[in-house]
C-alpha cells in the first residue's frame, strides 16, 4: 500500500523541503543558552507582584512525614490523593503566596486553558463542580486551585512565599533535611518533587537587553499597575503607549489581541509563528452536565488522551467523535480516516507515512485559516507555521489573527533569526529600530534546561552525590519517579513518565501512584526506600529505545522547548516522556499493573 503525492491537495515533497528550510533558519549553536537566566541584574523579573501581604515568620526546625515541593496542580493533586489515602502529616512548600502554580503566575489578559475545562480542571467530581463554559480562564482556574487546597486542608502547615535551596539526605536518621531561603531546616521522611515544567520564567539573551530605559515586564509577572485593566482586558494605561512584545508562543497568542485593543501602537516581534486554530468557546450544556454518570471525568480524560494519540474514541454519525469536537481531536480524526481509506492491506511500515500525511493535512488546515482571516497576504504568509503538529504547543484562539488587520498593529517578522538588539529606546530587527515605551517579554519558561536549574535547588543524596551530577548526561530513573541514590524521594513530572496535552491527567496518575506508595511505606514502617540500579537502567533504556509514531520534539521539528531548541543533545532522548506523545495511557497502565501486583518490584525497602 502506498499513497502518492498526486492523491493529495498538497505536495508532501515540497512541504518536507519547506519544513526543513524553515527549521534550518532557526537553528542556533547556543540552543538553550540563547536565553538569559533571571538572576543578578535580572532577578527583579522574578519578583512576585501578586503578593497581598508578605509573610513574616520565624525559621522552622521541625519534622513532617511528607514534604511536597510545589503548590501547582501537581502539588495539589499529590496532596489531595495523600489525604484520600489517609496520610495526614503533610507540608507543601511553595515560593508563591498561594496555590496555583502556573495559574498563580500567569495572570496576563486573556490567560486561559486551551484544553476543554471538563478534562483539564482536576477533581471536578470530588469538588462537585461543573465549569460554566467549555474553556476556563485563568481566574476560574486559580479559584479552582484554591478550592482544592481548602477541601483537602493543604493550607494547613504549608510554607508559602518560601523557596527551597537544598535537600540533603541523612543516612543515619533516614530523613531529608530541606533548607530554604527563610533559614528553615525541615526534616521529612519522604519528599515529593512536583515543581512542574513551567515554573521558572526566562528572558531572551538579546544584545543590549539591559539598556532599555522604558518599562519592561515578563508576561508571568504582568504589571497591571502600568497597563491598567485586569485579566479580561481594558488596558487603559496603554492608551497613548507604543508597546512591543517579544515572543509569539501560547502566551502571546492569548494576550496580543488585548494589547492591540488598547495600545496606541503595538509591535509583535516574531521568530517562529504558532499554529492558531479555532477556539469556539461556548457555555456548558447543563442538560449534558446533569446526565453525567459517576466516574465520568476520569473516563473522559482517558478517552481524550486516546483520541489525541489516534488510538481511540467512539465515533458517531459522519465520523464525529461524540465526546470531543475541538481542534485537538482533528489530528486523530484525520489519521483514523486515512487509516480506513488505506484499507485492510495497510502494513506496519506504512503507518509512519500515513501519520505524516495526516499531519500535513492538519497543518494545511491551520495555514489555510490564516489566509481566510488575515487581509494582508504578506503578513498572512509570515504568520503561517511550517512545521508538524505538536512540534510547538498548538494554540486555540479566535482573537489573535484578526488583530493583524488593525491599523495600530504591526507584525515584525524576523525571518527566523529573532530580535537583533535592544537599545535604550526600542528594538532592532534587520537594522531597523522600532521605538517603544513598554517592552513585554512573552518568552515563556525554562523547560529544556537541567532539572536542578529549573527547580532552583540541588539534592544531595547518598554518599554526597548530587542529582545535578547524576543527571548531567540525562535523566536516569525508574518510572520517571525514583532515582537510585536518592531514597525516600519521588518525582512527579513528564521526564521518563507520561506526556499528554492534558497534563493534569498525567499529574494525577503520578499523584495517585505516589500516594499509594507513601501510604504503604508509612503503614509498614518502612523507613528507607530506594530503587535498584538495574531496574532504573532497564527503564531508562526502554524510554530511550521507545519507537513511537510521534513528531513532538523530533529532530525534524522547528527549534523550541520540546526539543532543546533543535540541538542534537543526547540528553533530550533521556529526558523525554515514555513513548513520546503516544505513550501516556500505556504508561498509566504500567503504574496500575505495579499497584495491582502489590509486590513493589524494583524497590529496595527496609
Amino acid at each position: 500500500m502506498s499513497i502518492t503525492a498526486t492523491q493529495e491537495e498538497f505536495d508532501p515533497v515540497a512541504l518536507r523541503q519547506k519544513y526543513d528550510e524553515e527549521r534550518q533558519k532557526r537553528l542556533r549553536r547556543d540552543g538553550n543558552e540563547q536565553y538569559q537566566e533571571m538572576k543578578g541584574d535580572f532577578s527583579y523579573f522574578m519578583d512576585d507582584p501578586y503578593v497581598v501581604e508578605p509573610i513574616s515568620r520565624a525559621p522552622l526546625e521541625d519534622e513532617v512525614d511528607v514534604v511536597i515541593v510545589g503548590g501547582g496542580l501537581g502539588g495539589l493533586l499529590a496532596g489531595a490523593r495523600l489525604r484520600e489515602a489517609g496520610v495526614e502529616d503533610i507540608r507543601v512548600i511553595e515560593k508563591a503566596s498561594d496555590f496555583g502554580g502556573t495559574w498563580y503566575w500567569n495572570r496576563y489578559p486573556g490567560a486561559a486553558c486551551d484544553i476543554e475545562a471538563y478534562t483539564y480542571l482536576p477533581l471536578l467530581e470530588e469538588l462537585g463542580y461543573i465549569p460554566p463554559r467549555k474553556y476556563a480562564d485563568a481566574p476560574e482556574i486559580l479559584s479552582h486551585c484554591q478550592k482544592i487546597a481548602k477541601k483537602y486542608r493543604l493550607y494547613d502547615n504549608a510554607c508559602m512565599q518560601t523557596e527551597v535551596q537544598k535537600f540533603i539526605w541523612d543516612e543515619a536518621t533516614r530523613r531529608w533535611t530541606i533548607f530554604t531561603n527563610r533559614d528553615d531546616k525541615i526534616k521529612a521522611r519522604f519528599v515529593l518533587m512536583v515543581n512542574g515544567p513551567l515554573n521558572r520564567p526566562k528572558l531572551p539573551g538579546i544584545k543590549g537587553i539591559s539598556r532599555f530605559k522604558g518599562h519592561t515586564f515578563h508576561t508571568s509577572r504582568w504589571d497591571y499597575n502600568y497597563t491598567g485593566g485586569d485579566a479580561h482586558g481594558n488596558l487603559s494605561g496603554l492608551k497613548n503607549k507604543r508597546v512591543g512584545i517579544i515572543g509569539t508562543g501560547a502566551t502571546a497568542i492569548q494576550c496580543v489581541s488585548f494589547l492591540g485593543d488598547a495600545a496606541k501602537q503595538l509591535y509583535v516581534f516574531q521568530r517562529t509563528p504558532s499554529g492558531v486554530d479555532v477556539r469556539n468557546d461556548r457555555p456548558t450544556d447543563m442538560q449534558w452536565a446533569n446526565d453525567l454518570a459517576p466516574g465520568w471525568q476520569k473516563k473522559r480524560q482517558k478517552d481524550f488522551t486516546a483520541v489525541l494519540s489516534g488510538r481511540g474514541g467512539r465515533r458517531g454519525e459522519n465520523d464525529q467523535l461524540d465526546q470531543f469536537d475541538d481542534a485537538w481531536v482533528e489530528m486523530g480524526k484525520i489519521y483514523r480516516r486515512r487509516m480506513r481509506e488505506a484499507g485492510s492491506g495497510v502494513q506496519r511500515s506504512d503507518i509512519a507515512g500515513i501519520y505524516e500525511l495526516s499531519n500535513f493535512e492538519k497543518m494545511e488546515n491551520v495555514r489555510n485559516r490564516v489566509d481566510e482571516i488575515v487581509k494582508d497576504k504578506t503578513v498572512a504568509e509570515a504568520l503561517k507555521p511550517y512545521y508538524a503538529f505538536m512540534c510547538k504547543r498548538p494554540c486555540l484562539d479566535d482573537r489573535y489573527l484578526p488583530t493583524f488587520n488593525r491599523d495600530n498593529v504591526q507584525l515584525v517578522d524576523t525571518n527566523g533569526q529573532g530580535v537583533e538588539a535592544i537599545t535604550e529606546n526600542g528594538v532592532v530587527v534587520d537594522g531597523v529600530e522600532y521605538e517603544v515605551d513598554c517592552l513585554i517579554f512573552a518568552t515563556g519558561f525554562e523547560v529544556g534546561t537541567d532539572y536542578t536549574r529549573r527547580a532552583g535547588y540541588d539534592m544531595i543524596g547518598v554518599d554526597g552525590i548530587s542529582l545535578d551530577e547524576k543527571w548531567r548526561n540525562g535523566m536516569i530513573s525508574y518510572f520517571g519517579m525514583h532515582s537510585h541514590g536518592f531514597p525516600n524521594c519521588l518525582l512527579i513530572g513528564n521526564g521518563q513518565a507520561a506526556f499528554t496535552a492534558n497534563y493534569p491527567d498525567a499529574l494525577d496518575e503520578g499523584a495517585k501512584h505516589s500516594a499509594y506508595l507513601i501510604k504503604h511505606f508509612l503503614d509498614h514502617d518502612i523507613t528507607r526506600v530506594d530503587v535498584t540500579e538495574s531496574v532504573e537502567q532497564q527503564w531508562t533504556a526502554e524510554v530511550v529505545g521507545t519507537k513511537a509514531v510521534t513528531v513532538m520534539g523530533g529532530s525534524s521539528c522547528t527549534p523550541g522547548y520540546y526539543n532543546l531548541e533543535g540541538q542534537h543533545d543526547p540528553r533530550s532522548r533521556y529526558n523525554q516522556p515514555y513513548g513520546g506523545m503516544l505513550g501516556a495511557n500505556d504508561y498509566f497502565a504500567k503504574l496500575e499493573a505495579f499497584r495491582e501486583a502489590d509486590k513493589m518490584p524494583g524497590l529496595i525497602l527496609s
